[in-house]
């Protein structure tokens, strides 16, 4: 099959790659690209592992063909911490214990930052509402939701701070 030129901006730097027409974001990210944080989870959508942000909006990297994404720009789970360490979010997470065995967090942690752009002071209904899309088998959720209410607290105390 006839590989397609694609190209994206990816964390902020340019890239250029080929891929076939039939062929999943999720597998150009990983296999193509050698950005491994977002997850191969179910392939169906249901489970959110594998979430990024593309052109400004959460998706499921496994429902979307990497030729639709071209042009595109995307944020993986390996953009969203700054030159100076982990984001904020990442941290709640840790102190929070907002993860287990960690295969979802990627997802979580991705789709948690976008929604705490979309909505900088959500309450719990709208955490849980938020990230209904994405699947945790291990921790329950409470941490998770607590973790992203943490972030939220954080990252809104410090945009008053710098006011």
């Amino acid at each position: 099959m006839k590989k397609m030129h694609i190209e994206l901006t990816i964390n902020g730097k340019q890239v250029e790659t080929l891929a076939e027409p039939r062929e999943l974001l999720i597998h150009v990210l990983r296999e193509r690209l050698g950005l491994t944080g977002p997850h191969i989870g179910c392939e169906t959508s249901h489970c959110g592992a594998c979430t990024v942000d593309l052109n400004g909006k959460s998706v499921k990297s496994c429902t979307i063909f990497a030729a639709q994404a071209n042009g595109a720009t995307i944020t993986t789970i390996e953009g969203i911490a700054g030159p100076d360490g982990m984001h904020v979010l990442q941290n709640s997470f840790r102190e929070h214990h907002g993860l287990q065995c960690g295969f979802c967090t990627p997802g979580m942690i991705t789709r948690a930052w976008r929604l705490l752009q979309e909505n900088p002071t959500p309450t719990e209904e709208d955490v849980r509402f938020g990230m209904a899309g994405n699947l945790c088998r291990c921790t329950g959720y409470q941490n998770i939701v607590k973790a992203i209410l943490a972030a939220a607290s954080e990252l809104n105390s410090a945009k008053e701070a710098a006011q």
